[in-house]
């Protein structure tokens, strides 16, 4: 009886290990952004998602035809952007504002956060001159 106890807690183990590394590889990285580039986007924010595992940004950019796309910004977790004071309210829905961003390697309107700078000159991350 003492084996088949030993056997099942170790196949439990492999399995639970199995889980975790399913897990990590499941994670993405940053790798769809082009981190040699930072680009600007200005529009009005549609909606901050302050949901894990990572946060979004939606912003309406209207280029100069008047073509209005939007765009997807990502940034970190909650959790660790709720550490640095940054809150649901942050971005609120209709506040105009301009974003530095690394966009997409494929040319998608997305990219990973840097920075913004909203219209009352209030910015959040870190902006680049």
């Amino acid at each position: 009886m003492k084996a088949i106890n030993s056997s099942i807690r170790s196949g439990l183990a492999v399995l639970g290990c199995l889980f975790a590394v399913d897990a990590a590889v499941a994670h993405h990285s940053g790798a769809g952004f082009n981190a040699d580039e930072v680009i600007e986007i200005t529009g009005v924010i549609k909606e901050f998602q302050f949901t894990n595992p990572h946060t979004w940004i939606q912003v309406i950019v209207t280029d100069e035809q008047g073509e209005q796309t939007e765009w997807s910004v990502e940034w970190g977790s909650p959790n660790r952007l709720a550490r640095e004071g940054i809150r649901p309210s942050t971005f609120p829905p209709g506040a105009e504002v301009t974003m530095q961003i690394n966009p997409m390697a494929n040319g998608a309107p997305a990219g990973g956060f840097i920075a913004a700078r909203f219209n009352d000159d209030t910015t959040v991350g870190n902006w680049r001159d």
